[in-house]
C-alpha cells in the first residue's frame, strides 16, 4: 500500500508544470549537469547520447536511457539539446523524423546569430517549437536559482515551459529575435576574454618588477575594477546609446598618450606589447575620425563602424 501511494504521488508530481518530463540529448560535462539538475528538481528525465555509457550515472539516479533519438524526443514535450554546434544538432535530430513534430526544442549549443535564424527555419519545417539559449555558468552551477540562462525566440514557447527551464537556473527571455541569446553569449564571452587578457597582461607587466600576481590582484580586482572601471561603465553606459562623449574629464588625445606610455613601458620591461599597441591604434583611428576632443568611450563609434557591412 505504501509503495502504491508513493507511485501515485510520483505520477501526480510529474504531471505538474514544475515537474514536466524533459529529454536531454548530448551528455558532455554540461549535458550531464543539465540532466542531473532536472532529476534533482523532480523532472522525469530521458537522456540520449551517441556513446550510451555516458548516461550510466544518470540512469543510476533514475533517468531513462532512450535507445534511439526518436524514442528520446517522443518521451517528453521538451527536448534540451547540448551539443558541439548547430551542425551536430541537425545530424542527430534529423534521424528522429516525424517524432519531432509537435515537440519543443531548446537548443543550448553555441554558434552565431545567422545559425540561430537558420535553426528556427529548420525547426519550423518540422513543426517544432524552438528556443535558442545560452548557459552563462559552468557545469557545477547548473541548477542553482541564481545561475543565469539566456533564451530567445517565441515568447509563447518560453512562457509555456518557463517552470521547466527555471529548474536549470534563472531563465531570462531576451526577446522574440532567436539570435539574441547566442549574440549576448558571444558578446559576454568577448568581454570575458578581453577582461582576462587585460588582467593577465597587466599582471605580467608588474611581474617584470617581481610583483606577485596575488599582490597585484588585491589592488586590481578588489579595488580598481569595481570602484573605478565598473562604476564608470555603469554610469556612462546610457551615453553610448546617445552618442554623448564629453571630454571634460579627459579627451581621446589624453588617452592616446596614456596608451603610448603603456606600449613604451611594456617594451622597456620586455613584456609582450601587441595588446596595448592595438588599443593605441584604435584610439588613433578615433582621433583621425574626429573624436580627438571627446572621451575614450567614443571608440564605441569605431567598433560600431567596423561591424557594419560595406
Amino acid at each position: 500500500m505504501t509503495n502504491q501511494r508513493s507511485d501515485q504521488r510520483s505520477v501526480q508530481r510529474s504531471a505538474t508544470p514544475q515537474h514536466a518530463p524533459v529529454t536531454v540529448i548530448g551528455l558532455g560535462p554540461m549535458g550531464l549537469a543539465l540532466a542531473q539538475a532536472l532529476l534533482e528538481h523532480g523532472h522525469p528525465t530521458t537522456v540520449w547520447n551517441r556513446t550510451a555509457e555516458r548516461a550510466d550515472s544518470l540512469v543510476a539516479k533514475g533517468a531513462h536511457r532512450a535507445e534511439t533519438v526518436a524514442d528520446a524526443v517522443s518521451a517528453s514535450p521538451v527536448t534540451i539539446v547540448c551539443l558541439k554546434d548547430y551542425e551536430a544538432m541537425y545530424g542527430i535530430l534529423d534521424s528522429a523524423g516525424d517524432a519531432l513534430s509537435g515537440r519543443v526544442l531548446v537548443n543550448l549549443n553555441s554558434g552565431t546569430p545567422n545559425e540561430a535564424h537558420a535553426a528556427v527555419a529548420w525547426a519550423a519545417e518540422r513543426g517544432v517549437g524552438y528556443l535558442d539559449g545560452a548557459i552563462m555558468v559552468p557545469p557545477p552551477l547548473v541548477g542553482h536559482p541564481e545561475s543565469v540562462f539566456l533564451y530567445s525566440g517565441s515568447p509563447d514557447v518560453f512562457d509555456t515551459h518557463r517552470a521547466t527551464l527555471a529548474s536549470l537556473g534563472d531563465a531570462r527571455h531576451l526577446g522574440s529575435d532567436p539570435s539574441l541569446a547566442v549574440l549576448y553569449n558571444t558578446a559576454l564571452l568577448n568581454m570575458m576574454y578581453a577582461t582576462m587578457n587585460g588582467f593577465l597582461h597587466s599582471t605580467a607587466l608588474v611581474g617584470s618588477a617581481n610583483v606577485s600576481a596575488a599582490t597585484f590582484a588585491d589592488l586590481a580586482l578588489n579595488w580598481f575594477m569595481p570602484s573605478v572601471v565598473d562604476s564608470i561603465l555603469v554610469e556612462q553606459a546610457p551615453d553610448l546609446d546617445k552618442g554623448n562623449y564629453p571630454g571634460d574629464a579627459g579627451t581621446m588625445e589624453m588617452n592616446r598618450n596614456a596608451l603610448e606610455h603603456i606600449v613604451r613601458a611594456c617594451t622597456e620591461q620586455g613584456v609582450h606589447s601587441d595588446q596595448p599597441r592595438l588599443m593605441k591604434e584604435i584610439a588613433e583611428r578615433a582621433i583621425a575620425e574626429g573624436y580627438s576632443g571627446q572621451n575614450y568611450l567614443a571608440v564605441f563609434e569605431i567598433f560600431k563602424k567596423a561591424t557594419q557591412p560595406s
